[in-house]
């Protein structure tokens, strides 16, 4: 009997079992929705988003009292382009802070419009509990008045600020100083997404200096895309924050390493160091003293640092268990080859490289061969080389995998046996959580008897929670197939999802933003 089978006649077991009496009915033939009881009704709406609660609060008044438990609205955001959730006016905010947030709430989100002196004085007295706020100010033309601002929150351990390019938030900044001494995470959002190719008069919109000086007990501070942020910025923080574990500063292309040498002598907590997309200089790394620091994580992914300045960087450091060195040209086999040799990749559990077109398959054969088994994630995609041959021959290694990318979306000459690799992965890789196919459908070859193999993957890993495919045939034969078993929400693609190594950072829940 094969798979397919053993599955179906399990699910038809258990209905059997669970839903139907020995007359043919079903147990549950008599009961209506309005017969649970309303802390079971609070437990479902419990899984919504907040819009469709506002839905079910028409249905009738029952629910309508149970919609607007305070219980149900601990985290809310009132961005419409996030949440869908519009709140016409400050009058209708206010009334919702009282009566329907209050002491329940711990994490909001403001739009520009909302954030007013009158809302922050009403959340900061009736949301004592309040500990997490993110204040979007990215689409700002023109700020509100704060003179008369005397509160603010004063709880909170995690704040998320979205910069606007050309309003200037030292006056809201000033009032809010006295406040936030106690935050523990800060997430500085800039805009890199909105950058044009033309370079244009760049504005420091916020007092980094003067910001560090009212937030002493940080541990973490993400600085995304700012196109202001600098060395000096990260020195001010490293002079004034000594609780820093997590440093990022992704896609901050003024970033050079020149202050990397005081940033690891005075953070002797920081484990996380994220460099994505910097100018860094070869120089200003191999300057700072790698092997006295405590970094265990690691992205230099975009960077030009050379071979010189990786080998001596892997050889140096004590203790790395995750590395990100994609899309880096000097990163070659003799580079692999010299951690292998002088270096410490026996803690390494994250390594990706990501379009690293200069390393050979049979390099990453031999690393794989001696690593693999230690490692939770894998990224080797963006390699045209690097193809479902060597795959095939690491995937058996790999059995403490939890996250997985692999292919390229340029075209290649030959094609991927996907049922081959389906079958191994499920075979092999049973501690599976995230998964992405990146390659092109038309690369894609698959069998009429494709459905054992993704039954087998979907079966043996319990875990997974995400698989990331192109749109394609295979992709909707994959989708139907767990969505026939259920798991509606596993199946995705590469338009709107992207799996990614960060999910193994030990701060990967405190540097989560939106």
């Amino acid at each position: 009997m094969d798979l397919s089978s053993d599955v179906w006649n399990q699910v038809a077991l258990e209905a059997s079992q669970l839903y139907f009496t020995e007359d043919g009915k079903s147990p549950f033939a008599n009961t209506s929705i309005e017969k649970l009881p309303d802390k079971v009704i609070l437990h479902i709406f419990s899984y919504l988003s907040h819009l469709e609660i506002c839905r079910m609060a028409i249905v009738c008044r029952r629910w309508r009292t149970i919609a607007y438990n305070t219980q149900l609205w601990k985290n809310v955001s009132l961005r419409p382009e996030v949440s869908g959730l519009h709140v016409g006016s400050l009058e209708s905010l206010l009334s919702l802070i009282s009566v329907r947030f209050g002491p329940s709430l711990r994490y909001i989100e403001l739009p520009i419009e909302l954030i007013t002196h009158t809302v922050l004085h009403e959340l900061s007295s009736k949301c004592p509990n309040l500990t997490h706020m993110l204040l979007d100010f990215s689409t700002a033309m023109q700020l509100h008045d704060f003179s008369e601002m005397q509160a603010f929150p004063a709880k909170l351990r995690y704040m998320c600020i979205c910069l606007s390019e050309v309003i200037f938030m030292e006056g809201f900044m000033r009032k809010i100083y006295n406040f936030i001494n106690g935050l523990e995470v800060l997430h500085l959002i800039g805009t890199y997404e909105k950058c044009e190719e033309e370079e244009e008069e760049i504005y420091e919109v916020i007092n980094v200096h003067k910001l560090k000086s009212a937030t002493p007990n940080l541990r973490v501070i993400n600085l995304y895309g700012i196109n202001f942020i600098d060395d000096s910025h990260i020195d001010a923080f490293s002079s004034n924050c000594i609780q820093l574990e997590c440093l990022a500063v992704n896609y901050c292309n003024k970033v050079t390493g020149s202050t990397l040498k005081a940033l690891l002598a005075r953070s002797k907590q920081l484990k996380c160091l994220l460099m994505n997309g910097t100018s860094l200089k070869s120089e200003y790394v191999m300057q700072a003293e790698w092997d006295k620091c405590s970094v265990q994580e690691l992205d230099i992914s975009g960077t030009d640092l050379s071979s010189e300045c990786l080998i001596d960087l892997l050889t140096r450091i004590p203790t790395l268990r995750f590395l990100s060195a994609g899309q880096i040209n000097g990163f070659n086999d003799s580079v692999l080859k010299a951690w292998m040799e002088g270096g410490n990749p026996k803690t390494l559990i994250a390594l990706d490289l990501d379009s690293s077109d200069n390393i050979s398959d049979e390099a990453l054969a031999r690393f794989i061969t001696r690593y693999g088994a230690q490692l939770q994630a894998c990224v080797l995609s963006g390699m045209t080389h690097i193809t479902d041959q060597l795959w095939m021959t690491i995937l058996p290694i790999l059995t403490n995998i939890r996250i997985i990318v692999m292919g390229t979306t340029e075209r290649l000459s030959g094609n991927i046996h996907v049922d081959q690799l389906m079958d191994t992965i499920g075979s092999h890789c049973t501690k599976l959580e995230r998964l992405e196919l990146r390659w092109d459908p038309e690369n894609l070859r698959f069998s009429d008897k494709s459905q054992k193999a993704i039954d087998l993957l979907r079966v043996k890993c319990l875990k997974l929670r995400c698989l990331v495919l192109n749109d394609g045939r295979y992709y909707e034969t994959v989708k139907a197939n767990f969505e026939r078993a259920d798991r509606t929400t596993v199946v995705r693609t590469t338009t709107s999802c992207r799996v990614s190594a960060y999910h193994v950072l030990s701060n990967y829940n405190d540097l989560i933003f939106n």
